[in-house]
Formats: structure tokens, sequence, C-alpha cells
């Protein structure tokens, strides 16, 4: 910092310049360098993998020797391929299972939890009944498919004996085995695993409601259900589009857990596009053909993160109109 004194000539005033000192401005160029890692490893393990993915669908190949083009002759099949169609619409019941049920349950949940166990068992209480909730997301899935396919076994599995027990044996079914309730079978598996990332979710939303907005509800005589419907749904609008985005992303591209049920059986019951997409690839050695069933996956995974994307971001642009 310099200083500058000047002195008039009919007085001893003084006047201060204060000069700071400034340092040489950072170049916006140099912010790239700390996005450069994670731009090298995106085109590594995301673009150059789907490119030649891409690329490999448009040929025949076994897998060994010299892959033969076929220009669009894989895409031609796959759209009258009637198991591909088929495991899409098991997808769609994924999607049921995996994003529609645990968004309303965990709000629900994340509503009660918050409201109703925080004000009268403590935090302590719920942070517990959180990380329940929230355990099967980090269990790993081949051990928590392998429980379940103790519990859901035909003979001596947990669910017929506890149904046994309690004088219900005529409800005892070959949960995984039988091809017309297996896809329900994985469905409610999926929704036990998938309920506690909403639910976590949701409640650290929740954390940023403003609570005068529930005391001025509660004033006008609204009950928890119009409170939760007229404040809380409002509020976490945001965490909603996350979560169904998030959890159809999920569903669609599952995997692991019909690999370790049911392996898509019985009779391809539980059949899902990535699944139908490694036993092409793998088992069938028809890697062109799984190639493209893979390709087609992630196009339209890519499609609907960009819609939900564009939507999330026009009613945030709505609510910021309405607030100014």
């Amino acid at each position: 910092m310099t200083v500058t004194v000047e002195r008039g000539a009919r007085g001893g005033r003084v006047t201060e310049k204060h000069q700071h000192a400034k340092g040489p401005r950072r170049p916006r160029d140099s912010y790239t360098l700390f996005l450069l890692p994670g731009i090298l490893a995106f085109f590594a393990i995301i673009i150059v993998p789907f490119l030649m993915n891409t690329g490999v669908s448009f040929t025949e190949w076994q897998g060994v020797g010299t892959p033969k083009w076929a220009g669009l002759a894989n895409y031609r099949e796959l759209m009258g391929d009637s198991e591909f169609w088929a495991s899409f619409r098991h997808s769609l019941f994924m999607v049921v299972a995996m994003a529609a049920v645990p968004t309303v349950m965990g709000l629900v949940l994340a509503a009660a939890l918050f409201d109703f166990v925080g004000k009268h068992f403590g935090t302590k209480t719920v942070a517990v009944l959180r990380a329940c909730f929230y355990l099967p997301q980090v269990l790993p899935i081949a051990v928590a498919g392998i429980v379940w396919s103790w519990i859901l076994a035909p003979e001596n599995g947990s669910l017929n004996e506890l149904l046994k027990a309690i004088g219900l044996g005529s409800l005892q079914q070959d949960w995984l085995g039988d091809p017309d309730i297996a896809l329900y079978s994985v469905m409610g598996v999926m929704v036990w695993v998938q309920i506690g990332f909403p639910l976590v979710v949701f409640m650290a939303g929740l954390q940023r409601v403003d609570p005068q907005l529930y005391e001025a509800a509660e004033l006008d005589g609204a009950g928890w259900w119009r409170r939760f419907w007229h404040v809380t749904l409002p509020q976490i609008r945001p965490e909603i589009y996350v979560v169904l985005l998030w959890c159809t992303i999920a569903a669609l591209k599952v995997f692991g857990a019909v690999y370790v049920l049911t392996k898509g059986g019985p009779g391809g019951a539980t059949n899902v596009p990535s699944y139908f997409s490694f036993t092409t690839f793998f088992e069938k050695t028809q890697v062109g053909y799984g190639a493209a069933i893979s390709t087609v996956l992630t196009v339209v995974i890519l499609v609907l993160a960009l819609i939900g994307l564009k939507l999330q971001t026009r009613a945030e642009d709505a609510e910021e109109g309405l607030r100014t």
C-alpha cells in the first residue's frame, strides 16, 4: 500500500490516497487444469468404451477372429425381437419397484421420522432408524441377493416357514421359480434395497424447509397430511426430481439382483435389457447383437436423463419466476 501526502497552501489538510497493490490475476484457463483429470477419466471410462461398443454393434462377431461388417442388421433384428421387448416391459416393472414405490414410501417415512419420531424420541432415534433403512444400500447386492434367495426358497425358506407357522400355509409359493410371481418377488426385494436412498435425500431436504411455514400452517388448523401436501412437497420438489431421475436410471440398468436371484428366469420372466445383453454377449457369443442391445439401452437412459434434467430446470425456473 502506498500513501501520498498533499499539503495545501492555506492549511495543513492532508489527503491520503491508498493504493492497494493488486497481485496478478489468475487466468481463467488455469481452472481447466483442475478439470483435466476428470475430463480424461470421463473419456477413458465412458466415452471411449461407448464408442467402441457402438462400433461393435454394427458387426457380426463371435468374440474371436475378425468382426464382419453388418451395418444395421443387428438393430433391425432387435426391433423384431420379442424377447428384447419383453425385457423392456420388465424394466417398466423395475421402474415402479425402484423409483415410484420407494419415492412415495421414502417421502412418507422421511416426513414421519422428521415430524413425529424426531419430536417425540429425539434425533438419535431418528439417526438409528435412518441408518437401518439405508443399510440395504451399502450391502453388496450379491450378499443381499443370496440372503433373499434363502428367504424366498420354496423348501425350508424363511418366508414359507413363517406362513406355515402362522396358519397361512396355503399361501406358500415358489417365489422365485413360478413365472407368474417371480417378477413381483424380485420387485419386492428391489423396493427393500432402494428405499433407503430416497429416505436419506428427503430427510436432508426437510432440514432446509423453514419451520415457520409449518408453524403458520398448524396455526391455521392444518393437520399433518395437509401440512405434508401443501408445505413439505412443494419445498422439497428439487429432491423429488433428483430421486426420481436417479432411481429410474438405476432401474433401467439393474443387473446384479436379477443375476443373483433368478438369472432372468424362470423362462425369461425376470429378464431385463442389461441381463439380456450380458447373456447374448457372453453366453451366446453374439457379441455384435449384445452390443446393439446395450447401445440401445444406453441411448434410452441418456434421453430420459436429458428429459428429466430439462423438466427439472423448467420447474425451477418457473418457481423462481413466481418468487420474483
